[in-house]
Parts: structure tokens; C-alpha cells; sequence
């Protein structure tokens, strides 16, 4: 499984344009991290995106694309308006690239 994340908006909007998504590949991870992260994105994918309740002009938008069994899964949520289940998969996804570098 292949995880993207990418990030939009936010107060540092213009210096985030330039950045490259974030890519993580489930084969270079161990089996039991690759678990955990299977069974966040599962419950992710689950969870209907919520409505957005009114847009904040300096809210940042995650785009979290998994690609699995040549299938594509876009999730798309904003700080404004996100899952818990979406939440506790960007949490996830963003300890562990802090940890990348």
C-alpha cells in the first residue's frame, strides 16, 4: 500500500506550494507498523467526511491519497472540518515523516 499526504493552505500557504507530498510505501515499513497504519486508513475510509460547517480563511486541507490493489482512495478533510477516524490517520502520518527526518 502506498500512502500520500499533502498539505494546503494555512498561514504559510505560498511557502507550502513549492513542498513535494509526503510518500510512504507499506513494503519498506515492519509488519506491525504496516498494521496499524492498514487499520487507520480502513477506519478512515469508513468514516463519511464531515460537512463543512463554514470555511476559515487560514485552515489547513490534507489530502490523503492510498493506493492499494491498483485501486486510488482520495481523502480530503480541512482543520475546520475532519473525522476523528481522518484525524488519528494525519496524526499518525505526520509523527512518523517527523521521524524521517
Amino acid at each position: 500500500m502506498k500512502v500520500t499526504l499533502e498539505s494546503y493552505g494555512g498561514l504559510a500557504a505560498a511557502a507550502n506550494l513549492r513542498r513535494r507530498p509526503h510518500v510512504l510505501n507499506t513494503d519498506d515499513l515492519p509488519e506491525s507498523v504496516a498494521a496499524e497504519l492498514a487499520r487507520l486508513v480502513a477506519a478512515a475510509v469508513a468514516m463519511p467526511e464531515e460537512e463543512q460547517n463554514g470555511r476559515a480563511r487560514d485552515a489547513m486541507s490534507y489530502v490523503i491519497t492510498v493506493e492499494d490493489d491498483g485501486r486510488s482512495t482520495v481523502l480530503t478533510q480541512s482543520d475546520t472540518a475532519k473525522s476523528p477516524a481522518f484525524a488519528a490517520l494525519l496524526a499518525w502520518l505526520r509523527g512518523h515523516f517527523a521521524r524521517q527526518r
